[in-house]
């Protein structure tokens, strides 16, 4: 008999003042509830989603490409990319290699037919949610430029018109590994001003945000 295939279990978060154990919570709990849950092995990376280039993402590949992987476990699609195009290629070699792919959140199973055509509704609705809020900003600015608005004059790490509330709503969800564009919604500022808070939050903590080990890109 052949050697059992591993079910990897992969979970990400953006940078070294996150952790992955929210993630991982789930990801156990769902593990724990198949007959194979002895086969499955973490893999963990603290990098940007924007490149596949991560080292717990190279060393799963690896273990894909040799034939010993026989599942990908996410916690949401978004852990491994954030492209159209680049989750629509790893759909298609996953489906050449017989690898399954599931996504805990997002109810993805792509071993079946409905979870192959959901996984690639998402995969575009994540690409068409980017384009839309790079279009939006492009727009706010230019409407403010005609308003006679202009951008800086302020002092470097100033939070303009944000209240406590909200530096402690951005610091919780920071912790619990959740975007920026869930913290503006929660809150009602701006990405900008979501950044300049976790910036400084970080710098207060001594904790630099930073992707260690991670390519820089």
């Amino acid at each position: 008999m052949g050697e059992s295939k591993i079910i990897a279990i992969y979970a990400r978060v953006s940078t070294q003042t996150q952790d992955t154990r929210s993630q991982l919570a789930d990801l156990e709990r769902w593990l724990k509830a198949q007959p194979d849950a002895h086969l499955g092995k973490r893999f963990l990376d603290k990098c940007t989603g924007k490149s596949m280039d991560r080292p717990g993402w190279s060393k799963l590949w690896a273990a894909v490409e040799r034939g010993q992987v026989s599942a990908i476990v996410v916690w949401r699609l978004d852990r491994l990319g954030r492209t159209a195009s680049g989750l629509t290629k790893l759909f298609d070699e996953l489906r050449a290699r017989k690898v399954n792919l599931v996504s805990l959140k997002d109810g993805l199973d792509l071993a079946t037919p409905a979870g192959r055509l959901m996984a690639n509704v998402l995969a575009s609705v994540a690409q068409y949610e980017t384009e839309v809020r790079a279009e939006r900003v492009l727009a706010g600015q230019a409407a403010a430029r005609a308003a006679g608005k202009t951008w800086g004059g302020s002092k470097a790490g100033r939070l303009l018109k944000v209240t406590e509330e909200q530096i402690a709503v951005v610091s919780r969800m920071h912790a619990a590994n959740e975007g920026p564009s869930a913290m503006a919604r929660a809150t009602g500022l701006s990405r900008p001003t979501i950044y300049r808070i976790i910036e400084n939050r970080v710098a207060s903590d001594k904790s630099p945000l930073t992707n260690a080990g991670c390519p820089s890109h």
